[in-house]
């Protein structure tokens, strides 16, 4: 089995070296007290490429694509710098713990994961350490940038209306981006050195040139290496500037420049598609609840539940024994019941139990973190929760939006601040 397929599109988010037995060479950057060495950089370009020609995408020069790449490893460094200043560490046991992860996810136990990955040539060793870089950069942008972003139902409100008015509650665009950047308080000069930058790729992009590879060679977002691919996006997950825009565009249409105080921006529309109305299957769910406290041992109340669940097969009624019995002070009043509850709303042990029930049906002891569960299926029903899905949806949209416009300011503010100095004169 080869694993190379599964992890290059990580490799080409982690930074330094992930090949075994290979050289330190010169140093081709210097990011303030730190270095790019050119073997990581040589490693970075080789799976990139390998990347985008899985993907069919034509490649730039190698001189455009060496920059981007060699950049996009200076803002790492940054990254990492940051961490270590501000005291973010990842020990061995969280790092393994998300390794079991990955592995778990990729079918494997954590052993099977790391005699692949050395089958097919990687150094695990040094695989675990860029790992937990990534991990810590997660961190360090969770910490400057995600934390900070706040969603406000109002903003919510404004959104759905917004759609409303141009129908465009169910609609999505498969988006692809380049940017031309400015430094923060940019001279005229800088100014009209980036628009002519921009308008020269725009007129290339009209004369048929191929988008994605445009935007490899020459964009500054920081989705560069991905062809200034956004994804798909609702128009709330868009800057403002955006949205105005993606309206009047149709579908494998260019925009015409667009200002923004971070520089200038072409957007293109892929595709688009429409969101289908929100059905969810619910269960109405009624549960007892005990847990082991100072003066109930976990055994004693798995005997307890037991003898309740016994007394239940018996006859006795599920609501009363909930109301006299139940330690879930939210339901116990009610009989203990959940109300109608909507797929990903209990924690796993619960719903995978609940969900093997027929209507009707009460459950076997269940334990979950928060103790043990008796749980009772009254009914189950296809409900529409189109406005509720719309809304949990906006909210994400405007999060995603706000954090990708922090995110892009944070690192152009990072960047400025440091000291940066290209040492490789090919460079």
């Amino acid at each position: 089995m080869k694993l190379i397929p599964l992890l290059l599109a990580l490799f080409i988010l982690l930074p330094g070296q992930v090949r075994a037995n290979e050289p330190l060479n010169h140093i081709v950057a210097v990011v303030n007290d730190d270095v790019v060495l050119h073997s990581e950089l040589e490693n970075r370009e080789r799976l990139i490429v390998e990347q985008l020609r899985k993907q069919g995408a034509q490649l730039p020069p190698r001189e455009l694509l060496r920059k981007q790449v060699l950049d996009r490893l200076i803002l790492e460094n940054l990254q990492l710098q940051m961490a270590q200043r501000t005291g973010i560490r990842v020990d061995d046991e969280t790092l393994n713990t998300n390794l079991r992860s990955m592995a778990k996810q990729n079918g494997m136990t954590l052993t099977e994961f790391r005699e692949v990955l050395e089958k097919d040539g990687f150094d695990y060793l040094a695989f675990r350490e860029e790992f937990r870089n990534q991990i810590i950069m997660n961190r360090i942008r969770q910490q400057m940038v995600d934390n900070r972003v706040q969603v406000t139902e109002q903003e919510i409100d404004n959104l759905l209306e917004s759609a409303a008015e141009f129908n465009d509650q169910s609609r999505e665009y498969h988006l692809l981006h380049i940017l031309v950047s400015l430094p923060e308080a940019a001279s005229p000069e800088q100014i009209q050195a980036a628009r002519q930058r921009a308008e020269g790729i725009l007129a290339r992009l009209r004369d048929g040139a191929d988008f994605k590879q445009i935007a490899i060679a020459e964009s500054d977002a920081q989705n560069a290496l991905n062809g200034g691919d956004l994804g798909w996006r609702k128009t709330g997950q868009l800057p403002a500037f955006f949205s105005n825009v993606i309206g009047q565009l149709k579908r494998g249409q260019v925009s015409d420049l667009i200002r923004t105080p971070s520089g200038f921006h072409i957007v293109k529309i892929e595709d688009i598609r429409g969101d289908e109305q929100h059905t969810v299957r619910q269960t109405l769910a009624s549960h007892i609840l005990l847990r082991p406290d100072a003066l109930m041992s976990e055994e004693q109340v798995k005997t307890r539940i037991t003898q309740l669940y016994d007394r239940i097969m018996a006859g006795d009624d599920f609501a009363e024994l909930a109301r006299a019995h139940s330690q879930d002070p939210g339901s116990a009043s009610e009989g203990g019941s959940l109300g109608w509850v909507n797929p990903g709303q209990m924690v796993p042990e619960f719903e995978k139990a609940m969900n093997e029930l027929q209507p009707g049906e009460v459950s076997k002891p269940v334990k979950s973190r928060f103790g043990w569960h008796l749980i009772k299926v009254l009914d189950r029903r296809d409900h529409d929760d189109t406005e509720e899905y719309r809304r949990a949806r906006a909210r994400e949209s405007i999060r995603l939006r706000k954090t990708n416009e922090e995110l892009e300011i944070w690192l152009r503010r990072l960047r400025d601040e440091s000291y940066v100095e290209y040492v490789d004169n090919s460079l």
